[in-house]
């Protein structure tokens, strides 16, 4: 009895200090908070409420750049949502309906080459970044090494079949556009994959707990996960878009036609401006491809550093993982694909 106390309080353990005698109250008391009509339900009218009356909404607003403000945030969550309630639906599926022990079977019990392994398999989900980051939380809290889940996290977004199927439309007369992101993007989740061997530290990654879903009827923890993700991520989300249109809207355009003409600048300018502008995998080929005043490089740092490292990204990363997590891990991703990104750049062009 006291060693479990002394487990407890680390997650929220004094929620139930008795174990066998509150498990029927505790029961009931999600059942009766699960048709109250809560967070995610004003999200979500929110959410419908912003993308249903956007034309509305912009002829009551008079001003061009506010108008300009709401359409980038709606286009931003417009993008968002569906990847982020595919990747919700799955990190539940995950964490109520895969046992542990599929894990230990799918990846190799060598940290060092579950990363690899772990990166590749980005391949097969054709979801975008707001996605992967739920997942990969749900990978760790199953028992995956953090350094894998990180490397899926990385890789799924830039390198699954639908991102490099836009990045080769948008860039016809330069197919090689599409092996230099694919290989850029692998090799930046990789290394970030190993970094975190070396130098990663349990304690930076903070997960909500979720003990008592292993006490609750499969459905209905599925149901309590999703609507936890949803309402966690998502708000988040919102954050990240409304930034995401301030400062679209706050950069004028003449800087970037001055800092293209610069070999250097401009490669941090569009990695920068990738950060800034939150745009999902899936689109931002066609905006690269847009900006034919800068070089092919400059532009493959945007295609490289964006799945990886946004605003609408750190804001999810730091509710989910934590704050000491993102202010380490957004930094070094970003360092780490800019250097990439020329490098492969340099050597292809």
């Amino acid at each position: 009895m006291r060693t479990s106390n002394r487990h407890g309080p680390v997650p929220p353990a004094p929620a139930r200090p008795g174990q066998p005698a509150p498990a029927d109250g505790g029961g009931s008391a999600p059942q009766a908070h699960r048709h109250a009509f809560g967070s995610i339900e004003i999200l979500c009218v929110l959410l419908i409420l912003v993308a249903v009356l956007h034309r509305q909404i912009s002829e009551l607003v008079a001003d061009a750049r506010l108008q300009t403000w709401l359409t980038v945030f709606v286009s931003v969550l417009v993008q968002a949502v569906p990847f982020l309630v595919f990747g919700v639906v799955l990190s539940a599926v995950i964490a109520v309906f895969v046992p542990r022990s599929f894990w230990a079977r799918a990846l190799p019990r060598r940290p060092a080459l579950a990363v690899p392994v772990a990166g590749v398999a980005g391949v097969v989900l054709p979801g975008c970044e707001c996605g992967s980051v739920p997942i990969a939380g749900s990978l760790i809290r199953r028992g995956v090494t953090p350094a894998a889940a990180l490397a899926f996290l990385l890789a799924a977004p830039a390198i699954n079949p639908i991102v490099l199927t836009a990045t080769a439309v948008a860039f016809p007369r330069n197919p090689e556009m599409v092996a230099a992101r694919a290989g850029a993007s692998l090799a930046v989740a990789l290394l970030m994959g190993w970094l975190w061997l070396r130098l990663g530290r349990v304690e930076w990654i903070r997960l909500p707990h979720r003990a008592h879903l292993d006490r609750l009827p499969k459905w209905e923890a599925f149901w309590v996960a999703c609507r936890h993700d949803v309402v966690h991520a998502g708000g988040f989300l919102v954050l990240g878009a409304m930034a995401a249109a301030t400062i679209n809207v706050a950069v004028p355009q003449t800087w970037l036609n001055d800092l293209a003409a610069r070999p250097v600048l401009s490669v941090l300018a569009l990695a920068t401006l990738a950060v800034l502008l939150s745009i999902c995998s899936e689109a931002d080929a066609f905006v690269a491809a847009s900006l034919s005043q800068f070089s092919l490089t400059a532009r493959l740092a945007f295609l490289v550093v964006g799945p990886m490292v946004d605003l609408k990204l750190i804001s999810m990363q730091t509710g989910i993982f934590g704050r000491d997590f993102a202010a380490r891990f957004a930094p070094a991703t970003f360092g780490l694909a800019v250097l990439t990104a020329a490098v492969v750049g340099m050597v292809i062009w």
